[in-house]
């Protein structure tokens, strides 16, 4: 990102924008008294994939505890819903129209395959919406199971076909729909953000916005960003993203950057000034601060872009993949080491790209501790678990050996 013109037009270069990234993101110092949904709000969506992610990141931010995420999402404030390409993400309550309008394409094109090679037809699939209605209630979750056993007949098998496009009935695609147009919602059956054992309950929440209010929520979290960056955060065509963002009003840099801004910002950032001392956080791979962008080695230096991978495959370096592959540590924006959770041992095993000080010890401490009492874990993913982690964590320690010494990590 060093040579990148787009960066180059921007007095102050890379460590500006990092930090800027890291300022917008609530990264650059602790957001203490703020609530999950003002986290969310300021900062963006945080993708959900039954991991820890959202966990980490609103700790990161805001220092919020599980409990006081758990609550949020218990009395709606926060809540995970498909939107921006019908992915799931934790957003505020501010933004659940919003969000359930940018995901209502992906349900829609998922039924239109299934009519195609499934023989699934819409009208079938709007009498099961009725049916799964008329049985769940806005209080007691339904696991997909009892749905099934209680519309009964509603639900067609879609037999080998169907199992081969990992459709085993028609279940799953009257769920996508009524999720899509906030007819019904999805519940974990424990509270936890990071377990993925799910009901649904009956909801009546309106769905609205459009592909200009995503552009100007995406500008102010994430700005400076171009059109393709936006276009991979909401999954919407080229010409539906370059509308999007030009009604919005995001404005170039500089002449002819492909950096654009929210002009609201412009001001504040051409006085930013980069913090003279680190800050050190501790997120998921998959945080805002890279997943908004999806540009990875703009967060890295050259030498750190050229770095292998601890437990990846040969020949490859750490600039050339397209997300992290363990969580990560931060200070104004730059990537500065790797990290993952020892559930044996109890502790983060850490992979500094920097010589290790006491705020960088301080943080880990602080994240570790969290983890141990309030996750137990700090999955990436669903199917993240500690064994298959386990090579990744040996890879980690014995690259840390290598820099730190033997005590690392």
């Amino acid at each position: 990102m060093e040579h990148d013109p787009h960066v180059e037009a921007v007095a102050g270069g890379v460590e500006k924008l990092r930090a800027w990234w890291s300022h917008r993101q609530w990264l650059d110092r602790p957001h203490t008294g703020a609530s999950a949904a003002e986290a969310l709000a300021a900062t963006g969506w945080a993708r959900s994939v039954g991991g820890a992610a959202p966990y980490l990141g609103l700790f990161a931010r805001a220092g919020l505890r599980r409990a006081a995420v758990d609550a949020a999402v218990a009395r709606l404030e926060v809540h995970e819903l498909p939107s921006a390409r019908g992915c799931t993400y934790l957003l505020p309550g501010s933004d659940f129209a919003l969000g359930l309008a940018c995901g209502g394409a992906a349900p829609v094109g998922e039924l239109a395959a299934a009519e195609k090679h499934l023989g699934v037809g819409r009208d079938e699939v709007e009498k099961l919406c009725l049916a799964i209605e008329r049985v769940l209630s806005p209080d007691e979750p339904l696991d997909p199971t009892t749905i099934r056993e209680s519309v009964g007949d509603a639900v067609r098998p879609l037999g080998e076909a169907g199992r081969k496009r990992g459709l085993a009935t028609t279940l799953p695609l009257a769920l996508g729909l009524m999720q899509s147009r906030g007819r019904i919602r999805r519940v974990s059956v424990n509270g936890r953000l990071d377990q993925q054992r799910y009901g649904y309950v009956g909801w009546d929440q309106p769905v609205a916005g459009d592909a200009v209010d995503l552009a100007r929520r995406y500008f102010s979290w994430a700005g400076p960003a171009t059109v393709k960056h936006f276009r991979w955060f909401s999954g919407f065509t080229a010409a539906t993203a370059r509308r999007a963002v030009a009604e919005a009003g995001a404005v170039p840099l500089a002449p002819g950057s492909e950096l654009l801004l929210s002009p609201e910002l412009a001001e504040e950032f051409s006085e930013f000034s980069v913090p003279s001392t680190p800050h050190y956080t501790l997120p998921a791979g998959i945080d805002g601060i890279h997943l908004l962008h999806r540009d990875l080695p703009r967060l890295l230096d050259p030498a750190d872009a050229a770095r292998p991978l601890p437990a990846g495959r040969a020949g490859r370096a750490f600039g050339s993949e397209a997300d992290p592959q363990t969580h990560v540590v931060l200070d104004r924006g730059r990537i500065v080491g790797l990290w993952e959770y020892d559930t044996e041992r109890a502790e983060i095993v850490l992979l500094p790209f920097v010589p290790l000080d006491d705020a960088l010890r301080e943080a880990v401490a602080r994240t570790e501790e969290f983890v141990r009492e309030d996750l137990g874990d700090a999955r990436g993913f669903s199917l993240d678990s500690p064994k298959s982690r386990a090579p990744r964590i040996a890879a980690l320690r014995a690259a840390a050996a290598r820099v730190t010494g033997p005590t690392a990590g």
